[in-house]
């Protein structure tokens, strides 16, 4: 026995020989999937509507407009010079993407552009862009 087939992660389950010691003859085929075409072969593995190219730019609008939500909160406390122009650009892309968050990326919106009206303020007033509490 080789030191890879020692170290190679096995599976639960069915046959635990090396997958190189399986002839195709031993190899099982994969079951049809419960929710995908019942007459012919389909063009490749799909495991239903996660596999929809929309679906997936959805989850990922709608984790956009979460992070510019919480960018721009944050923003407004520290760091605003970086975190409220990247809170204005995901909530853009999320509400362009056509997010179901729709008002989290509005609000992740309105929370990027106080950051920089505060920045703004703090660059008026004390020709600074560092601000803290207290003293």
């Amino acid at each position: 026995m080789q030191l890879a087939e020692l170290v190679r992660p096995r599976h639960r389950g069915g046959d635990r020989r090396p997958a190189a010691a399986l002839g195709t003859e031993d190899r099982a085929e994969a079951p049809a999937p419960a929710n995908g075409p019942k007459n012919g072969p389909t063009n490749g593995p799909t495991n239903g509507p996660a596999d929809d190219p929309a679906v997936e730019r959805r989850k990922d609008a709608d984790g956009m407009a979460v992070a510019a939500f919480v960018l721009g909160l944050v923003g407004l406390l520290v760091m605003n010079i970086v975190l409220g122009p990247t809170a204005v650009v995901l909530a853009a892309l999320a509400l362009r993407r056509g997010t179901a968050r729709r008002g989290r990326a509005l609000l992740g919106l309105a929370l990027g552009i106080a950051d920089l009206v505060v920045l703004a303020v703090l660059v008026t007033v004390d020709g600074t862009v560092v601000w803290g509490f207290g003293g």
